[in-house]
């Protein structure tokens, strides 16, 4: 039965897309099952998996709204070894649909609990906002992922991102947790970098992830060939810093877990 993890931070840019489809790769190279499900209208995660968002027949839009079978609208890519539901902009107006609609917030979780039983891993990249569609990520969620870049504001927006969390807990999903703060786009020179590392650390603990992504050209070049950095260029600091994440991630779940990743 797949652990689902929602990617989110409602702050743009701090690595989240990225994040999502670099993790979903490394997860696969260890041998796991994964689905990687792109909530985002802008379909980057789509795009960045070589899956052109402007062709698709179905999306998780139809999933969402017309109650069509996950299942059916899943892509499967062999050259990363990964499943995806895709996105594309269909989903800006599905999440207005949604507002109207009755039990709207759990339309996502009852979708992935007809699929759960065929992935170990299921990643919900999710838009950079704290709406409808985050939210049903978060309750069809085990537990949430948060990149981010260790600079000021990066702390204000954790702040009301875990004020969401901790509401959906309350209401919907008391199960939901915390799974990671992934730190970013990090650069050691830099001294608030530095001091906002350590007050993650400070106020965290070991939810903190010990693997730390630099920045690096090749992850931000990448997604334009529809690839992650491990197909791309799989010796570079950004590929490495996944593959770390995906192993700390295992680690964590479970050591004995580690031991398919070498059979």
């Amino acid at each position: 039965m797949a652990q689902v993890l929602s990617l989110a931070n409602q702050k743009g840019g701090v690595g989240k897309t990225t994040t999502s489809v670099n993790l979903a790769a490394s997860l696969a190279a260890t041998r796991r099952k994964v689905l990687l499900i792109d909530l985002d209208p802008q379909g980057n995660a789509t795009m960045g998996v070589g899956v052109d968002k402007h062709e698709l027949k179905e999306t998780i839009c139809d999933v969402l709204i017309s109650d069509a079978d996950a299942r059916s609208c899943v892509h499967r890519l062999e050259n990363i070894g990964i499943d995806l539901l895709p996105a594309n902009a269909d989903l800006t107006a599905a999440e207005v649909e949604l507002m109207r609609a009755d039990g709207a917030q759990n339309r996502l979780k009852l979708a992935i609990d007809t699929i759960k039983e065929d992935y170990e891993y299921i990643l919900i990249d999710c838009p950079p906002a704290l709406s409808m569609l985050t939210l049903n990520a978060l309750v069809a969620s085990d537990a949430v992922i948060i990149p981010m870049q260790c600079e000021y504001y990066a702390l204000e927006g954790l702040s009301q991102l875990m004020d969401t969390i901790n509401q959906v807990r309350a209401s919907v999903n008391p199960t939901l947790e915390v799974e990671g703060l992934l730190r970013t786009m990090y650069d050691p020179r830099n001294t608030l970098a530095k001091d906002v590392s350590d007050q993650l650390i400070e106020h965290f603990g070991d939810k903190v992830y010990r693997t730390v992504v630099p920045r690096n050209v090749r992850l931000a070049e990448a997604p334009s060939y529809g690839l992650p950095a491990l197909l791309y260029e799989k010796t570079s600091s950004g590929a490495l810093a996944y593959l770390a994440l995906a192993g700390e991630m295992l680690r964590r779940k479970s050591p004995s877990m580690m031991a398919g990743a070498a059979s």
